[in-house]
């Protein structure tokens, strides 16, 4: 079997698809893109796809190897990201040519269900009240949301107060019997950081994400310090090397994605560093279906697996959902907010190819956001 052609698709809202088709007619699917630099991710994996062409499919780890490695300069979130959907995709073809999950090839299942959380919105408590009960109704166990907006670099205390009050609205919404992530956004100042972790920690928030930017790296240590709410972080880092510092500095859940940090070969490996310091794995997934798809494999063949974020009706889903790629949408219904295991050969899913090529016929240019402080100076998102 050889690989024969690589294809890309720009997809609303604000994803990238990448398709690998082969001489025996199986084709895999990938989903590699960084939210705003979807083109730029384009290029590298039409870059990438020159050494794939005409190669066997299943020498999957030699493929990665030479993507990862081959062009001397090498890491980097672009690259990553590019290595992250082809992987998605070549172990797509693994699966559907051997007719089992790509779990299986990964050492089978040890669990036969997923629990998940769901993002929840609201600027002001009142609202995220009304969000987090309306997942409560839906099923769910668990929710993160984020703990403010801009954040001065030094807040006072009307701005620590705030942030307290809504993770206290959600909490009284949720009850002592689920669970409330809190998403700092790497947003959140050093300082702000380490005083908001201690007047957290009566609200018992299941873990705090990306206390801080991830050049801050050799902060982490004294946060974990500083408190005992479990800190987690990972979607900014892209190997098991990026990994590493924060594994030894007591990060208690590592959040790598499948469509930045290398994909599902790269991830599985990063679940097994973080095992050996005694850490979860909570994959970071705000996209679209062939990434969630790819999660859920890792996650099911994960002894160290502690929740999946999944983005059904998330605000970044304007106008598209990621339901809407699919030819059979039943493989991500939720029961009491859990996935049960994909039984599907491959990532589990069908991809609504018609659909997808319809959509990239009218692309996107998403980019995030961009923030300002009073001053004009710039702010992190």
């Amino acid at each position: 079997m050889k690989i024969t052609r690589v294809e890309t698709f720009l997809v609303p809202p604000r994803w990238l698809f990448c398709r690998v088709e082969t001489d025996e007619g199986l084709l895999g699917w990938g989903e590699p893109v960084i939210e705003g630099r979807a083109q730029s991710v384009r290029a590298a994996v039409h870059e990438l796809a020159e050494v794939l062409i005409g190669a066997d499919p299943l020498r999957i780890e030699d493929h990665w190897q030479v993507m990862t490695k081959g062009g001397f300069y090498r890491g980097g979130p672009v690259l990553a990201s590019a290595v992250a959907g082809l992987d998605q995709a070549l172990w797509d073809i693994a699966g559907k040519a051997r007719g089992v999950p790509v779990h299986e090839l990964l050492g089978g299942p040890v669990r036969e269900y997923v629990r998940a959380y769901a993002w929840i919105g609201g600027d002001e408590p009142e609202q995220l009240r009304e969000e987090a009960q309306r997942q409560v109704e839906a099923g769910f166990s668990a929710v993160k949301m984020n703990a403010s907006g801009r954040m001065s670099p030094i807040a006072g205390p009307g701005e620590l107060d705030a942030v307290v009050a809504r993770v206290a609205a959600a909490r009284e919404a949720l009850g002592p019997g689920r669970d409330v992530a809190v998403d700092f956004h790497g947003r959140v100042s050093y300082p702000n950081a380490r005083r908001l972790l201690t007047l957290l920690e009566p609200l018992a928030p299941m873990f705090v994400e990306e206390p801080v930017v991830p050049e801050s790296m050799a902060q982490v240590r004294s946060l974990v310090e500083a408190s005992n709410i479990p800190i987690a972080l990972g979607e900014r880092l892209y190997s098991r090397w990026d990994f590493l510092p924060a594994m030894q500095a007591g990060v208690a859940v590592a959040q790598p994605d499948l469509s930045h940090a290398g994909g599902i070969s790269e991830v599985r490996r990063i679940a097994a560093q973080a095992e050996v310091f005694g850490a979860l794995l909570a994959p970071h997934c705000p996209l679209g279906p062939i990434s969630l798809a790819a999660s859920l494999q890792v996650a099911f063949a994960t002894p160290n697996f502690l929740i999946q974020e999944q983005s059904i009706g998330i605000h970044y889903n304007d106008g598209n959902e990621l339901l809407d790629y699919l030819v059979d949408p039943a493989v991500f219904s939720f029961t009491d907010g859990r996935l049960a295991r994909p039984v599907g050969a491959g990532l589990g899913i069908v991809v609504d190819e018609a659909r997808v090529r319809e959509a990239d016929r009218r692309g996107h240019n998403w980019r995030s956001p961009i923030w300002r402080y009073p001053d004009d100076s710039f702010a992190e998102w």
